[in-house]
């Protein structure tokens, strides 16, 4: 990390401030995602932005407190569920670890491809696409029913944000159950070639409900320190992933985070990311912070924006990308 790696509050204040002016007056806000009514109908014009340093209180400016959905970026939570509570032992009773039934490596494709799955008999390419989702949902149904999943999920993201309010966004969660044909095309395909074992249906109640999770950008920032950590939580110390599966989640992000736009991510900001056709994108700054930035309007490869470009300027701002300072 490139030296001054450590921010003063009052100057990451003014920084965050300045960049929540200027994103508020760009004409070009992308599109909110039409494919799931309930988030169709979103205020276009909002931003907001927060830091949550692993040592002290978070940051914030814009909209850091309006709760949207998070969708995708839940997957690094239930991935975070699968790794810390199924365990390798699980896995091996059913006859596979959960890096044989998804990959690690980028897609190329969008999230919700099903070209790339048929090529490769059912094997999503990683965990942070749509099919590779689904198929993690599978893993934690294997010692739990749905609701009880969903719980766990949820309860996670409500311990490491030390807010026990945030809920399933019902309505949200609704919507996506009625819409979904091509979450279910492609969760009925991965049955069909073997790496499902719960009922489809089962499966895609839990996937829609923990993509349906509401969170704000503070939350949310707070939320992600254990994988700016170590997998520590800055709360209490207490150990959320090891230290190596918090460093594989990350460099997942930063492979794959932004679908099939992860790579053009890695080179404008340099940060494991993981973003969410709500708009929000949580990044991952190691050793210092989590910062979430949100703006429901989406580019063509379904990620916010006005929220790209935020982190492009935050990370100019505080020379926080990990590949080195920008010019």
């Amino acid at each position: 990390m490139p030296s001054p790696s450590l921010i003063e509050t009052g100057e990451l204040q003014v920084i965050l401030d300045d960049i929540a002016d200027r994103v508020a007056g760009m004409s070009d806000r992308g599109k909110v995602a039409q494919y799931i009514p309930e988030l169709a109908g979103v205020d276009l014009n909002q931003f907001g932005i927060a830091v949550a340093p692993i040592d002290g209180a978070p940051v914030s400016a814009g909209n850091a407190d309006t709760l949207f959905s998070i969708q995708s970026i839940s997957k690094v939570f239930s991935l975070t569920e699968a790794l810390q509570h199924v365990g390798a032992t699980l896995w091996q009773r059913v006859g596979a670890t959960l890096w044989q039934r998804v990959g690690r490596e980028p897609s190329g494709d969008p999230f919700n491809s099903i070209v790339q799955l048929e090529h490769e008999r059912g094997i999503p390419r990683n965990p942070f696409i749509n099919p590779g989702a689904i198929v993690v949902a599978d893993v934690l149904l294997e010692d739990r029913s749905s609701d009880e999943a969903v719980n766990d999920v949820l309860n996670l993201c409500r311990t490491l944000a030390e807010d026990a309010s945030m809920q399933v966004d019902k309505a949200v969660a609704d919507s996506e159950m009625r819409t979904g044909s091509r979450n279910r095309a492609l969760a009925h395909f991965m049955k069909a070639e073997g790496n499902l074992k719960a009922p489809v249906e089962d499966v895609l109640s839990l996937y829609f409900r923990q993509c349906s999770i509401a969170m704000s950008c503070r939350q949310l920032a707070v939320a992600g320190r254990y994988l700016a950590a170590a997998g520590q939580n800055p709360a209490d110390g207490s150990t959320v992933l090891s230290a190596q599966r918090a460093r594989r989640v990350t460099a997942l992000m930063m492979m794959c985070g932004s679908y099939d736009a992860s790579g053009e991510f890695a080179f404008r900001v340099g940060l494991p990311a993981k973003s969410g056709v709500g708009g929000g994108i949580l990044c991952i700054v190691p050793g210092i912070a989590a910062v979430t930035a949100w703006s429901p309007g989406l580019d063509a490869k379904g990620n916010s924006h006005l929220a790209s470009i935020a982190f492009q300027e935050l990370v100019r701002a505080t020379r926080w990308s990990v590949f080195g300072p920008s010019v």
